[in-house]
């Protein structure tokens, strides 16, 4: 199951949520007063092993770089 982020729209408390794919648009009460929680938008990266074995991103989970590397073009 994934993890999701949180967010009360009450208390602004930033919270995780095991829970299944398909119930992720469900209401999530805030663990601390409630309320009613946003689900926040998740960033994820994505790593394989290169042949020598290092971790390395996949294609398209780079630095942040528009060409899907590091090098900061």
């Amino acid at each position: 199951m994934p993890v999701y982020e949180y967010v009360c729209t009450t208390c602004r408390n930033h919270f995780e949520k095991m829970r299944p794919m398909d119930t992720y648009r469900e209401g999530v009460p805030c663990p601390d007063c409630g309320s009613p929680a946003a689900r926040a938008l998740s960033t994820f990266a994505a790593f394989t092993k290169s042949p020598g074995g290092e971790m390395v991103p996949m294609g398209g989970a780079g630095g942040g770089c528009a060409c899907g590397g590091s090098c900061g073009c």
